[in-house]
């Protein structure tokens, strides 16, 4: 008799182990797969301005030996077969995108070509002093100084945040400012707008 409820009590418990992994294994077939995070940056072919030291793909379709991965040059252009060099700096994508199309037309039919910023390095700004984090920041499009002053990590106990200087240059010409950071941050002042090349000293 014993033997019998030793057995049975055997049995129960395999069948509630068979119960419990079968459900296992339905919820695990059921769940959603894990959403991958999308860690990079689209540029905006609208807006974005290639410049110096950007990477650029160039893909012509169907056309294999015009597809390239191009950086751009010092002096702001890229080579490609059948163009040779053209001028990239100062454009956008899409600018550049027409450019190459009216001149892979001379030599092939209805071309489609696709410009990509794979790695936007030309826009820089120089942050020196007294912030936490100084040194170059590669940015994406113009900033203005309250948000750079953030990405940098903030100012440290010994910064004069009434007299900031910045490096500009305005049709060549080398520009000074003298920004009042308090004054911008009470609405006294409007922020001032950190464009490419830029230098921003905290002293």
């Amino acid at each position: 008799m014993k033997k019998q409820l030793t057995f049975a009590r055997l049995v129960v418990v395999i069948l509630l182990t068979l119960a419990l992994s079968l459900s296992y294994t339905r919820d695990s077939i059921s769940a959603d797969p894990p959403q991958k995070v999308q860690s990079s940056q689209k540029t905006d072919d609208d807006q974005y301005i290639i410049g110096p030291e950007d990477v650029l793909s160039i893909h012509v379709w169907r056309e294999e030996s015009l597809t390239k991965t191009v950086p751009v040059r010092m002096d702001g252009k890229i080579s490609l077969p059948l163009v040779d060099d053209i001028q990239a700096a100062g454009m956008t994508p899409l600018q550049l995108k027409s450019e190459l199309t009216r001149k892979l037309g001379e030599y092939i039919d209805d071309p489609t070509v696709t410009v990509t910023v794979l790695e936007a390095n030309s826009f820089k700004v120089y942050v020196l002093g007294e912030v936490k984090q100084p040194g170059i920041q590669i940015l994406r499009s113009e900033t203005t100084l309250l948000k750079l002053i953030v990405r940098v990590g903030g100012f440290t106990p010994f910064a004069n945040e009434r007299k900031i200087i910045i490096i500009t240059r305005e049709n060549g010409v080398e520009k000074r400012i003298t920004a009042n950071y308090r004054k911008i941050i009470d609405g006294d002042t409007p922020d001032i707008v950190i464009r490419r090349g830029d230098t921003v000293i905290v002293k």
